[in-house]
């Protein structure tokens, strides 16, 4: 009843700990025959990684990752492709003190009730560092999307605590090592951050991502929905507290006037419902935007109980993001492209190759 395991046709099963020798991941169900470009995952993986700038965690891992099957002669083989990254800069002994003890805002407490016990170690497996085998996952599925359908996915920093930026993808989000999508603000953003770093607090984020591309067709009209199994992938990533499809909760206050994307001139005049309808894409941009919440590993004291049911003062020191939200971007897309990926391999196994309809809406 292990639930390690995400997608249908195209899935994907991560394994390791944050503190752990390595991480990896097994990809089952990629079609045979395409090239696989190694640099192309370590670009992605980089974009995830810690330490990047100054802004979050120092931890420095290498993130070399090793394809240890699924590959021959640099294309896939329609076998399981299996993934390793060994962790080279894990420091356990940050954790030795707080080791029998629930820090608040974290899993500590629900592993133990769980399974009865946890590893300690920087989360174990409740770590944001599983997310390392997702980006390098989702690489894979960026590049077929790109190959097959001229899909192309991008993610941005939309918010950070109270300062709101441009809601709209640029290009210059992959010229900053923060995602911004508008350079204008990166000192601004600098500035907050410096402050928060120092007052030992943090913050939370939004991250909007945006897929173009999609062909209209993909999802299911009920259950298996497109706009659910993205929530769905985006919910399981950690410390994700709320997903909006297109207008999500702000359709709340539209008139029905405004929010119905009305077709004239043989195109959608407005995109409230994200590029999906009823469940199923409708061949315009898939939007979304993913909440974060504040990190809750703090050097300010809190408290809480022991394993044992006395009273602690929880303090939690070693290497941690004031942000966490800022490394989410690459995780975000690495997450939508699996799901679009795995829904285009459904629909095909369904219903064939795109068909050609006499109605067709830009």
């Amino acid at each position: 009843m292990s639930h390690n395991r995400f997608g249908k046709l195209l899935t994907v099963t991560t394994f390791g700990e944050s503190h752990g020798s390595e991480i990896g991941c097994v990809i089952d169900g990629f079609p045979p025959g395409f090239p696989v470009d190694r640099e192309a995952i370590m670009a992605e993986l980089h974009r995830r990684a810690t330490g990047r700038s100054r802004h979050t965690s120092q931890r420095r891992e290498a993130d070399e990752v090793r394809i240890v099957s699924g590959v021959f002669e640099g294309k896939t083989t329609g076998t399981p492709i299996a993934l390793l990254i060994e962790n080279t800069d894990a420091r356990s002994r940050d954790y030795a003190k707080i080791k029998d003890q629930v820090r608040p805002g974290h899993a500590d407490y629900t592993y133990w009730k769980k399974y009865g016990l946890r590893d300690y170690r920087g989360g174990g497996r409740s770590s944001a560092r599983e997310t390392t085998m997702r980006v390098a996952a989702g690489a894979l599925a960026k590049a077929w999307l790109a190959a097959n359908f001229d899909i192309c996915i991008t993610g941005w920093l939309a918010q950070v605590g109270e300062l709101v930026f441009d809601q709209e993808f640029s290009g210059e989000v992959n010229n900053n090592a923060l995602f911004l999508p508008s350079e204008d603000r990166l000192a601004e953003l600098e500035r907050y951050l410096d402050a928060l770093r120092k007052s030992g607090d943090s913050v939370g984020a939004r991250v909007n991502v945006r897929a173009s591309g999609v062909p209209a067709g993909w999802g299911e009209p009920v259950y298996g929905k497109l706009d659910a199994e993205i929530a769905a992938a985006m919910m399981s990533i950690n410390a994700t507290k709320g997903v909006e499809i297109g207008a999500g909760f702000a359709s709340v206050a539209q008139k029905g006037t405004q929010h119905r994307d009305v077709i004239e001139n043989g195109a959608f005049q407005s995109n409230h419902a994200g590029g999906i309808l009823g469940g199923i894409s409708s061949g315009q941009d898939i939007t979304a935007s993913v909440a974060f919440k504040p990190t809750s590993s703090l050097r300010l004291p809190a408290p809480s109980v022991d394993q044992f049911g006395n009273a602690v003062e929880v303090v939690t020191t070693g290497r941690h993001d004031p942000c966490v939200g800022i490394r989410a971007v690459p995780i975000v897309e690495a997450m939508l492209a699996l799901t679009l990926m795995d829904h285009a391999l459904r629909h095909r196994g369904q219903c064939g190759e795109q068909p050609l309809h006499p109605l067709h809406i830009d």
